[in-house]
């Protein structure tokens, strides 16, 4: 029987930091990353200063539903991320009077959104036509917080290949850790 060989401490310490780091990164990569919220165009569902986990391998098994709450690329400048509310989903008509956004012709109830405008769709250089359909791998996305929220309004839809993955745990703060709706 041949005596096993022992590690020196160093090379079990430096093994075990570039495996934590390997884990780490491919977690962070593919399963789920942290995120800040540095707006209050989610409020009151996510403040300013909250913090979430985001689940980035739902979209290998899910398309995105209507009603989540989302981070994605943000088309104007693909550095950012942003997380709204998906409020319509492809195939869906779109069109928004006086602050209500009516999916497939019928007003919808959204109860998330506790600061409403007076916001009406218009016909400009993103949707050509009011109301409007979402094209195919492209989603429209509204800000819980309405009137202080730059949306799918102003800079038309967000791409499937730039959704990062669906919303599904706040950590932070401790007084408001759960699951936000």
């Amino acid at each position: 029987m041949a005596a096993e060989a022992v590690k020196p401490w160093w090379r079990e310490t430096i093994e075990t930091i570039v495996w934590a780091f390997v884990l780490a990164m491919i977690i962070r990569t593919f399963i789920v990353q942290a995120f800040w919220i540095p707006s209050g165009s989610m409020i009151p569902t996510l403040e300013i200063n909250d913090r979430v986990l985001v689940a980035k391998f739902w979209n290998w098994f899910f398309e995105p539903s209507r009603g989540s709450l989302y981070v994605f690329k943000y088309p104007m400048d693909r550095d950012r991320d942003f997380v709204k509310r998906v409020i319509a989903v492809p195939g869906d008509t779109v069109d928004i009077k006086e602050g209500i956004v009516y999916i497939n012709g019928k007003p919808t109830q959204e109860e998330y959104v506790k600061n409403h405008d007076r916001f009406t769709l218009r016909e400009n250089r993103f949707f050509p036509e009011v109301p409007f359909t979402v094209p195919e791998n492209k989603y429209f996305m509204l800000g819980d917080n309405r009137g202080n929220s730059q949306d799918s309004r102003y800079w038309g839809f967000a791409d499937i290949s730039d959704m990062r993955g669906p919303v599904f745990f706040r950590y932070w703060p401790l007084n408001r850790i759960g699951i936000p709706k």
